[in-house]
Order: C-alpha cells, then structure tokens, then sequence
C-alpha cells in the first residue's frame, strides 16, 4: 500500500488557515510529487496554498487561482496534487458539490490526488493527532486512506511546533486568495509564513 507524507510546513499551513477563520469555511490547494521505489508510488505533499475563506467556488476567482498555482507548483518541479477544506459548522466533515467538482478536475490530472477535510473540533492549542481526514482519488472514487499509510515529515503532529506558531497567533500572517485579491500586495504564496513555519519546526525538533 502506497503512503503519503506530508512535510511539516504543508501540514502547519493547513491548521493556521483553519484557526485564522474558525467560523469560515476555508479551502486550498496541496502541491506534491510522487516517487516511485520498489513498485509502490508515494505521495509527498510540500506545500499547501490557502485559497478561499469568502466566496469558496465563485467561478472566475477560483479559476485564476488555479491556474496561478498550478504555474506555481510547475516552477517548483511540483504538481497540484489535492485539496483541502474545513466546513463553516464546527461539526461537519461533508464535502459539498463544489468541493468535490474542484478535487475531481486534480484527480483528472493527477490520478492518486487527496481530498482532505480539516476536523475543526480537534484543532485546539493542546492538538496530539491530526485533525485532518484524507481521503485518496482510487480508480476515480475517493477512498478513506488509512491512517496507517499517512506520515507526517518530522513527527510535526506530536512536537511542539505547532503549538508554538498557534500560541503566537502566527496564522494572522497567513495569507490567502481572499486577502491577497483585496490588497494585491499581498504575498498569496506566504514566503514569509513559510520561514517562520521552518524557523519554528527546526527550533521544536
């Protein structure tokens, strides 16, 4: 069985993006490769982008911001490999119509991509698993995948990390589509997040 593993600046980008708008819904896109090594294909997710937590599926925005990212992740060596998103009803772990039309346009170019749902119930400060429920494009059907068969890179579920960049509210430098289309200045691609989320997984090892 296959695996996947997320690196620890994916995973962070994720949870800040859910705790920035606990009372949102939110989405993003996930950008990975995969290697193949004894027969069996992982995934590795690098990066996660933070899209929307406003207007989730309005057309012409969504469609920029594909397309941008997608250059993005071909300039890195990297493809869009999934999506993800946490509901606005901290209960909820359904993935509406919308969702599903947007992981099923990746799947289409990306056949083993990830469908991942954020369980806003368990992204707390004190957090000891992941709250993230992911699923796995199988033969055009999304598939639970065990979570034996899920890693995250550095251990960065049971360090300190992430309760570090919690604790200092650095998702209030996250930056998403919605931000970035109301001050273009803006960096949607959070090169300035990204080293303080490095800074904080090297400093908790």
């Amino acid at each position: 069985m296959s695996s996947v593993f997320f690196s620890p600046r994916a995973y962070c980008k994720i949870i800040l993006h859910a705790a920035k708008y606990p009372h949102c819904a939110i989405n993003g896109l996930l950008l990975g490769k995969q290697k193949t090594k004894d027969g069996r294909a992982d995934l590795y997710i690098e990066d996660a982008i933070p899209l929307f937590h406003v207007c989730l599926h309005v057309s012409p925005m969504a469609e920029i911001a594909l397309t941008l990212v997608d250059q993005l992740a071909a300039s890195k060596g990297l493809t869009l490999a999934g999506y993800y998103l946490a509901n606005e009803n901290i209960n909820d772990l359904s993935t509406d119509r919308p969702a599903h039309r947007v992981a099923d346009k990746i799947a289409e170019n990306f056949n083993n991509a990830l469908l991942v749902v954020v369980d806003n119930r368990e992204v707390t400060l004190g957090m000891e698993s992941s709250p993230l429920r992911i699923s796995q494009s199988v033969d055009g059907k999304w598939k639970p995948k065990d979570a034996a068969n899920i890693i995250y890179e550095g251990g960065i579920v049971h360090t300190d990390a992430m309760y570090a960049l919690l604790k200092a509210e650095e998702y209030r430098d996250l930056v998403d589509f919605d931000n970035h289309l109301d001050n273009i200045s803006l960096d949607w691609q959070n090169q300035k997040l990204n080293k303080i989320i490095d800074a904080a997984v090297e400093s908790h090892k």
